[in-house]
């Protein structure tokens, strides 16, 4: 390549508001098709334009493989082609001659980690005022407003959260100083100059929603309701009257004038918005699912949920996951009666169990998160596999989210949101080694020129750095 062409393709990369990988990337004007309907039809008017970056065919062999769903393959082998995995095998599964191999002897193999509850984009580093996007907190009730709007594709925390926490795709939510805090987005965590150019092809949307300390803290501080628990759970209530009348209406085709908010709150009556709901007391979060049922709604999962454990058989019996951290309580009074066995405690009693971060720097440990979760359930005699545990970060969130059809685990068919350990994921010595999205390798520990760097940290200290 010659200096003029070296020239013409840095500044291509800089246009695209990314340096390495260093490849190509083809992102057309157009919008890419998504399953939510066209750019026309007011439920989808920002449509997904991601596209994949390109890839060649993989197979990453003499691998320990969990495969995200509670399968163990040992010196297994995972075959990675036109984006998707195309094979998953023992030993003894053949290899093709021309295929680009990795030899992964004493190293892991899993789905990509994928956060549940994230503020990347909406509230990025630099973290100040200026960056503080993520709570519209003017009304306790503003179910109108949707975080893809407040996301800063160049966020350097993107990029921190791929190559050292191996995190592939992530929910990014407004934050809980609401009681409705507005929808939520699911993201692809590549490089793009756009919001649309990261969103997950067909993922549905979010509603964020948060009962407990935060709205009525903002609220009565204000002097205006709620400010009580009690004032928490009737402006819902209240709420959910006005939506259900509107969804009365839309569904008998009569003419209202369009409402954002109303539109939002109708959809998840119906179910085409995931109610997200920011929890951590035990008696709240049953107060939660008792008003879900007056109204018809349902609730996909509690965030934080540091009660979870109490109420385990609740959440099993309808059906809703908890998102937790593996040790992190005690920090409000809320969150007071917290326990490092929460998680493990959940998962025995049959619920879906989560581990999030819920922070820029947890997203880049949720492995060891999961860990510290992992071990404090062994020490009370709750066993738990590694290959189950890894559930937790893979097709769980993967379902509360809406998108176990297309990716959270390594399974023929999927996305080959892929990574690569050097050891065992669950241990503190361990990191990502390489990472593919869509079959394409987007990070490469030894291969300083395969990380991913946003535009806006070129030239500053610290660039590409993942320590």
């Amino acid at each position: 390549m010659n200096a003029r062409s070296k020239l013409l393709l840095g500044l291509a990369l800089v246009a695209t508001g990314m340096t390495a990988p260093a490849v190509a990337r083809k992102e057309k004007d157009q919008p890419a098709p998504a399953a939510q309907g066209s750019s026309a039809e007011p439920d989808n008017p920002y449509p997904s334009t991601y596209k994949p970056y390109p890839g060649v065919a993989t197979v990453i062999r003499n691998v320990t493989i969990f495969d995200g769903e509670g399968g163990r393959i040992d010196k297994g082998v995972v075959f990675l082609s036109g984006g998707k995995i195309t094979s998953i095998g023992g030993p003894d599964t053949p290899i093709p001659a021309d295929i680009a191999v990795f030899d992964g002897t004493g190293k892991y193999v899993t789905p990509g980690v994928i956060d549940i509850h994230s503020h990347l984009g909406v509230y990025p580093s630099p973290s100040v005022e200026a960056h503080s996007d993520g709570n519209e907190m003017t009304s306790p009730v503003t179910p109108h407003v949707w975080a893809e709007h407040s996301v800063w594709p160049q966020d350097p925390g993107f990029g921190r959260a791929l190559a050292n926490g191996g995190v592939t795709t992530l929910q990014v939510l407004p934050g809980s100083g609401n009681l409705f805090g507005g929808r939520s987005v699911i993201l692809k965590n590549v490089q793009a100059r756009t919001m649309q150019g990261m969103k997950f092809p067909g993922a549905p949307y979010g509603l964020k929603m948060a009962c407990g300390e935060n709205p009525k803290r903002v609220y009565g501080a204000k002097g205006r309701e709620p400010s009580t628990r009690m004032g928490n759970m009737a402006v819902d209530r209240q709420t959910w009257i006005k939506a259900r009348e509107y969804q009365k209406k839309r569904a008998a085709g009569k003419d209202q004038t369009r409402d954002l908010g109303m539109e939002t709150l109708a959809d998840a009556l119906e179910g085409k918005i995931l109610v997200q709901n920011h929890c951590y007391r035990a008696d709240e979060m049953a107060n939660v699912i008792d008003m879900s049922k007056e109204f018809g709604y349902k609730v996909t999962a509690f965030h934080h949920a540091v009660e979870a454990y109490k109420i385990a058989d609740l959440l099993r019996e309808n059906g809703i996951c908890a998102a937790m951290w593996g040790d992190w309580y005690g920090f409000k009074m809320e969150a007071y009666d917290g326990i490092k066995e929460n998680v493990p405690l959940v998962h025995q009693a049959g619920a879906c169990a989560i581990v999030h971060s819920d922070d820029e720097n947890g997203i880049q440990r949720l492995n060891q998160e999961a860990a510290k979760a992992l071990g404090a359930g062994r020490r009370m005699g709750i066993n738990i596999p590694d290959e189950i545990a890894w559930t937790w970060l893979a097709i769980n969130p993967a379902k509360a989210m809406g998108i176990a059809d297309q990716t959270g685990s390594l399974k023929v068919g999927k996305m080959a949101d892929v990574v690569l350990w050097n050891g065992n994921p669950f241990s503190t010595y361990t990191r990502p080694e390489k990472v593919w999205v869509d079959g394409a390798l987007l990070y490469d520990a030894n291969d300083p020129k395969r990380r991913p760097v946003t535009d806006f940290e070129l030239g500053q200290i610290g660039a590409g750095d993942v320590k």
